[in-house]
């Protein structure tokens, strides 16, 4: 999130953060974007009686907001498919493996487990299957014989923060 309100800083970059949103009100990324003069609301999750009441309270802020696209960073929970087909191909987000392998957590481990020799990230479109929606753009990173989790983990994150808001841009170009 911190690298896309970097980029969207940025004259030539083609989108504007008009807000974010988190489901804890603790949130570090509330606090950066706060910092940055960006809108910020928190919906914490136990203070809604089922997920549909919550997800109807993060549509109405998107509403307010004017939002035409949602980028997920950190959102660790399945969007309903009420709530993603209000937002057909306007939702992206961020997943630390070469999709379609390694869906859900853990995915270094993995592929450190299965002697894969790379690993890398994926930007996709959301759909209500965890981590199914098509690929929108990858990059890849080489898993050396000495990687750990942490290494490994470290070298995909440095590709997420230039590969999402590339794919972002590319998105909004393309319109």
């Amino acid at each position: 999130m911190e690298k896309l309100i970097a980029a969207a800083n940025s004259p030539n970059y083609p989108a504007q953060i008009c807000g974010v949103l988190a489901d804890h009100e603790n949130a570090a990324g509330l606090k950066f974007a706060k910092a940055n003069q960006i809108p910020i609301v928190a919906f914490e999750r136990q203070n809604y009686a089922t997920k549909s009441a919550h997800e109807a309270a993060i549509q109405n802020q998107l509403s307010l907001w004017g939002a035409k696209y949602v980028a997920l960073a950190g959102f660790m929970r399945i969007l309903s498919p009420q709530f993603v087909s209000a937002w057909p191909q306007k939702i992206i987000n961020i997943h630390p493996s070469l999709l379609p392998k390694y869906k859900g957590l853990e995915t270094h481990a993995r592929a450190l487990a299965a002697g894969d020799k790379e690993h890398g990230c994926s930007v996709h479109w959301v759909t209500p299957e965890l981590d199914g929606g098509d690929v929108i753009a990858q990059a890849r990173v080489l898993i050396m014989p000495d990687d750990t989790e942490e290494t490994l983990s470290k070298r995909v994150l440095e590709q997420e923060h230039q590969l999402y808001a590339m794919a972002l841009a590319q998105i909004l170009k393309a319109l």
